[in-house]
């Protein structure tokens, strides 16, 4: 176990991590160009939700690198990691299962976005977040979740929409288990107080 955190804390190490996750950043940004440009300028922000999980991620890594804490940053990448990085890998699936074909961008997507849902937990013993950026993440995530399903700017899955409801259902769900799990992971790190970040 020692071992991985201190590869987790090497500076080079975050600096890649950094590097890769400012890609995959930009790259998801770009994907969502064509709904952008439909989505209500009040929307703008909820719409793109895999690449701003990833930004939130990006502001932890760099605090990281300042040798600082951003625990707002901190619940909402581990939240929207782990909610986004397991939402992707189901939707790929479950198209994969209605369509019985999937094009090597959805591999690669559920490759990438089950990375995500792992880096957010991996790093969770450096965060140092209270209670209250908890109940704001949930807040933020739960709004996200209205925006998607009850405004209906969901992310276009267009072999799924009959589906979109029970869709709708899981992604509430997913996010209750998301923030549960942001305060285990959080919670118990504050508990144990076993790592620090240099």
């Amino acid at each position: 176990m020692f071992w991985i955190m201190s590869i987790l804390k090497n500076k080079t190490f975050l600096w890649f991590l950094l590097i890769v996750n400012l890609f995959g950043t930009i790259y998801g940004y770009l994907w969502y160009i064509p709904q952008l440009r439909n989505t209500p300028s009040q929307f703008l922000v909820f719409v793109p939700d895999s690449p701003t999980a990833s930004l939130f991620f990006c502001f932890v890594l760099v605090a990281f690198l300042l040798n600082r804490n951003w625990p707002l940053f901190e619940v909402l990448a581990i939240i929207t990691l782990f909610k986004y990085g397991i939402w992707a890998v189901i939707m790929n699936l479950l198209t994969l299962w209605v369509s019985g074909d999937l094009p090597w961008e959805g591999y690669m997507l559920m490759a990438s976005h089950g990375a995500m849902a792992v880096q957010g937990i991996l790093y969770s013993s450096f965060y140092r977040v209270k209670i209250w950026h908890i109940v704001a993440g949930g807040i933020w995530t739960i709004h996200n979740d209205i925006i998607d399903y009850v405004y209906m700017q969901f992310p276009v899955y267009s072999r799924l929409y009959m589906y979109i409801q029970h869709i709708g259902y899981f992604t509430f769900w997913l996010s209750i288990v998301s923030i549960a799990i942001a305060y285990y992971f959080t919670q118990k790190t504050k508990r144990l107080n076993i790592h620090t970040m240099p």
